[in-house]
């Protein structure tokens, strides 16, 4: 048996911490598609603003067309499902070429990669930023996600960081 290495370990623990990000992807599009109807209704009042404090100033913001509702929520599914495909593959790839050079474990990580950024772009960009700045989510007490994306981009941002750079040798 050969003797394991740090540089191994580091390889180990990106693909790992991967395969977590796929776990919870995999969560994620099975909760969208077994439970439609509860995650649209979340989407349906963030979008039509219709819980938020201060909705009568920022009304003009609001989408409150249910087929709009309905696209919308099919472009956040489509994300997910993208962000785990490309997280699958990378993951994949990454333990491939666990046993290979630093330079392929490295080009390996380009899949892994793509798929991070999307899920940065759905549950910062989206969620955060125009869920939470545009749509005031965060002014309304029940239909909020806020928080739960913040968790996500706090674990997502730095997987990111660790996967890409290249601490290996």
């Amino acid at each position: 048996m050969s003797q394991l290495t740090t540089n191994h370990v580091i390889k180990i623990s990106k693909a790992t911490l991967m395969l977590f990000i796929c776990f919870f992807g995999l969560l994620v599009m099975y909760s969208n598609f077994t439970d439609y109807a509860t995650n649209y209704e979340y989407l349906a009042h963030i979008l039509s603003m219709d819980t938020t404090h201060e909705g009568y100033k920022y009304s003009y913001r609001a989408i409150t067309s249910p087929m709009l509702h309905h696209r919308i929520y099919w472009l956040i599914i489509t994300l997910e499902v993208m962000f785990t495909v490309f997280c699958i593959m990378g993951t994949y790839q990454l333990y491939k070429n666990i046993n290979t050079t630093s330079k392929k474990f490295h080009e390996a990580k380009k899949f892994a990669i793509i798929g991070l950024l999307i899920a940065l772009f759905l549950y910062y960009v989206c969620f955060q930023v125009i869920g939470v700045e545009w749509f005031n989510m965060d002014e309304s007490q029940h239909w909020n996600y806020k928080d739960w994306a913040r968790h996500i981009v706090g674990f997502i941002l730095p997987s990111l960081i660790y996967v890409a750079i290249r601490i290996e040798r």
